[in-house]
């Protein structure tokens, strides 16, 4: 790369050889597929996410086909990819595209900020790639790109760096070729300045790049301190009828697995098994305790005891639509996170 080229004009040229170009939603480019695409990747990697963009654009293939689908269907489809709040918003967002924009995604992106799940960053994504419209972004791969390049000390995610890594990015963002710019700034961090062993004698814009002058491209950018994190301990009491299927419970919108089916959960196994004695009225066939799951989030760890309770008779018992539900693991299509969907495979439901 010749040294006289500006920083945009390196990367566009690196990207033109060597940027992503056959990802699915880079295909039949609309508003609506990236926009799908960039929430998915909120916080995922892209081979994770790619199969379910697949399924999900064959489930929803249309704003209007997600906004008229029922939350339990999207969720379903959204089913282990996890940070659901993501596919709540989503739907809620297709839904007011509908009610306010006729079905068509705003192109101002003062209005498409306003949208559930979409920040600055992602709004400037979605207008830059679908329109070319010229728009900052700062996604995880820029701002580890840019951090290097500038040498910027400390964790970027302090909002005393991310005000100079969006000054920065502004800066450095042209004025044409918007699209190919954004997506090849996304490339360039995904592919060669990756967060272990940057491929630097690959980069296009290595020869100005001050953390490898200084010999601190391994080192930056620094990492979020660490908190240790504590655990909590639940017990999900699985209820098994051969007649019905699994009994699972809806979890509320807010807090971990928002909206998704899981297990009713108690603080013991006792106060578990007392509760289903009293709700049914009935002794169960069996009752076993399952090897404990381990799930970690970002803020905790959830230590999972599940206890199997069988019963052979039919339940005859009243409970609300919204709140429960009898599961047929194959037949019935809802939400569920991954420890809850690993722990229905154990049960062979």
């Amino acid at each position: 790369m010749q040294a006289k080229l500006s920083f945009s004009q390196r990367v566009l040229l690196w990207a033109a050889d060597y940027g992503r170009k056959q990802l699915p939603w880079q295909q039949q480019r609309t508003a609506y597929r990236v926009w799908v695409s960039e929430i998915m990747l909120q916080q995922t990697q892209v081979d994770t996410v790619i199969p379910y963009f697949q399924k999900f654009m064959q489930a929803f293939p249309t704003i209007e086909a997600l906004a008229h689908a029922k939350q339990d269907e999207v969720l379903h489809y959204w089913s282990g990819l996890g940070y659901y709040a993501r596919a709540r918003n989503l739907h809620k967002a297709a839904q007011l595209i509908c009610d306010s924009y006729q079905g068509e995604f705003p192109t101002d992106i003062e209005e498409v900020i306003t949208l559930p799940g979409i920040g600055r960053s992602t709004a400037g994504a979605i207008l830059s790639l679908s329109f070319n419209q010229k728009h900052t972004i700062l996604d995880g791969n820029v701002k580890r790109v840019l951090a290097r390049h500038q040498a910027l000390e400390g964790w970027p995610g302090t909002s005393v760096n991310e005000k100079k890594l969006w000054a920065i990015a502004e800066q450095l963002t042209p004025e044409a070729d918007c699209a190919d710019y954004t997506q090849a700034m996304m490339d360039l961090g995904a592919t060669l300045c990756k967060r272990s062993k940057p491929q630097c004698e690959l980069c296009p814009v290595s020869m100005d790049c001050l953390a490898l002058e200084k010999g601190m491209q391994n080192e930056l950018p620094h990492s979020k301190p660490k908190k240790q994190i504590p655990t909590r301990k639940t017990v999900m009491l699985a209820i098994t009828s051969e007649q019905t299927g699994l009994l699972m419970q809806r979890r509320p919108n807010q807090g971990i697995w928002g909206g998704l089916w899981s297990f009713p959960e108690f603080e013991s196994e006792e106060s578990a098994l007392d509760w289903c004695s009293r709700t049914f009225q009935q002794i169960p066939e069996s009752h076993q305790k399952l090897d404990q799951l381990t799930h970690t989030f970002s803020h905790f760890r959830l230590q999972i005891t599940p206890v199997s309770v069988k019963y052979s008779t039919p339940i005859h018992w009243v409970m609300e639509a919204d709140e429960w539900v009898w599961y047929k693991h194959g037949s019935s299509q809802v939400g569920l996170a991954a420890p809850v969907n690993q722990l229905i495979k154990q049960l062979a439901i």
